[in-house]
């Protein structure tokens, strides 16, 4: 087996591991924790069927894609960071990009700089396809806990002023998008699932 090719595979078996990150948000049937490799292919998913509610008009939704699929592996070294742990993610950014740093490393060169910088892009949520990645990324858990009666949020107490606040970004990448989330957070708040504020 030539050298690059054995990178590729053993990168490839690396990221296996993303299948026992477990998250805080749930599966709509069985109610179990969602896993992260879970969550990316719902997350890239996503994005194929919503790319039409970008803000950006000409999103280059193959990049948007790559961002989704990569920007969890991370979280094999790091772990996943509950969106709502102040604490946890004070310092996440620091564990995930050594985290980076190591997984991305295994590949070529080539393929790890580029895996690289769309990670770092994805971090940054600067151009249109970060924007619409991180929005999708917020929206997918959003939607999980809008349909399982607000399962996490209830186990961790969180009310609907901080889903608000953690979530809006939505709009940086798709006002429309923004518009339904926010609906659908009024619905739970509604059927009592959960609290307005503290």
């Amino acid at each position: 087996m030539n050298e690059r090719l054995e990178k590729q595979i053993r990168f490839i078996l690396e990221v296996d591991k993303l299948k026992e990150v477990f998250r805080q948000t749930v599966c709509t049937q069985s109610r179990r924790s969602e896993n992260d490799a879970e969550h990316s292919w719902h997350l890239c998913l996503a994005v194929i069927v919503l790319s039409e509610h970008s803000n950006s008009p000409g999103l280059d939704v193959l990049k948007v894609l790559k961002m989704c699929i990569l920007h969890d592996l991370v979280e094999i070294d790091a772990g996943d960071t509950f969106a709502y742990d102040t604490a946890g993610r004070a310092t996440a950014h620091e564990r995930e990009a050594l985290a980076a740093d190591r997984i991305f490393s295994l590949l070529p060169q080539d393929q790890a700089k580029e895996f690289r910088s769309l990670w770092d892009e994805f971090e940054e949520v600067k151009t249109a396809e970060a924007k619409f990645a991180a929005a999708v990324d917020r929206f997918q858990p959003c939607l999980l806990n809008c349909s399982t009666e607000g399962s996490a949020w209830k186990r961790h107490g969180i009310t609907k002023d901080r889903v608000i606040a953690r979530n809006s970004p939505i709009a940086d990448g798709s006002a429309a998008l923004w518009e339904a989330t926010s609906k659908l957070i009024d619905d739970v708040e509604r059927a009592g699932h959960i609290n307005a504020r503290a």
